[in-house]
């Protein structure tokens, strides 16, 4: 049976981005789907925590690296809600290495990471899609990254896999309009345990640090200063399709003075 409320499916919502992303959502009167491939115990703790912000939960674990599981989550939703509104593609996966290491990367790597960030965002997009269009309208965000747009991020395979993911959500934009919306944002460093365990913390607060003092907000990106702006592109952005917002706090500026400020010595 259809429900009244709207639904949301957020992609690796068990933590980080995914779970301030879901609770938002759960806040603003979503039913909401909290999806996890390994992380049970956070998974259950985002859904303890929507529900009791009154959302109706759906627990599924599924990697979205497999077709056969995307469908049955899209099914599960199907199921129980008879509609789904919004899909945030979140889950992600890279391995940390140096760029300069090339012998670090291996072909199966690449599978690995471009499975997960990108062939998977595609085939829960397929799988929602037939839904979307029968009930008229529907918005998915995928989130990308800056690095996919600079090419500096935690190993060569993922800043490829995010560039291809922006791509990607321009194609699908054209696509799939004009009931679905397609769009994506690009965070740069998020504060949080997944970063800091790939960095190891003297780098992680290394950078930090330096972000903080140098881009113009002087600022970082929390999980949860990230997700208004997805919430954005599923409520408010009704005109807009095929777009990509960078949330960084202004790093891809640089850091030099501007040319008003700077004075030349005489």
């Amino acid at each position: 049976m259809k429900q009244s409320r709207p639904v949301a499916v957020v992609t690796g919502s068990s933590r980080g981005v995914g779970a301030a992303t879901v609770k938002l959502l759960a806040l603003r009167g979503y039913n909401v789907v909290i999806n996890y491939s390994r992380s049970e115990v956070q998974a259950r703790e985002v859904d303890a925590a929507c529900r009791a912000l009154g959302a109706e939960t759906l627990l599924c674990r599924a990697d979205v690296a497999e077709d056969e599981d995307c469908r049955r989550m899209v099914g599960q939703t199907i199921d129980r809600w008879g509609r789904i509104d919004a899909l945030v593609n979140n889950a992600a996966t890279t391995k940390f290495c140096a760029h300069a290491n090339l012998e670090g990367l291996t072909g199966d790597d690449f599978i690995t990471i471009y499975k997960t960030n990108l062939i998977g965002p595609y085939q829960m997009i397929r799988a929602a899609a037939p839904h979307m269009k029968s009930a008229g309208q529907g918005s998915v965000v995928n989130i990308a990254s800056t690095a996919g747009i600079n090419g500096n991020g935690s190993s060569v395979a993922y800043c490829a896999s995010k560039g291809a993911l922006i791509t990607m959500t321009r194609s699908l934009a054209r696509a799939l309009g004009p009931e679905i919306r397609v769009n994506a944002v690009c965070p740069g460093f998020i504060q949080g345990e997944w970063l800091q365990g790939g960095m190891g913390r003297e780098n992680y607060e290394s950078l930090k640090n330096y972000l903080e003092s140098t881009n113009p907000l002087r600022s970082t990106a929390t999980p949860e200063t990230i997700a208004p702006t997805i919430l954005f592109f599923i409520e408010d952005a009704s005109l807009v399709t095929g777009e990509t917002l960078i949330l960084d706090s202004g790093t891809h500026l640089g850091a030099a003075a501007s040319v008003s400020s700077h004075k030349a010595e005489k």
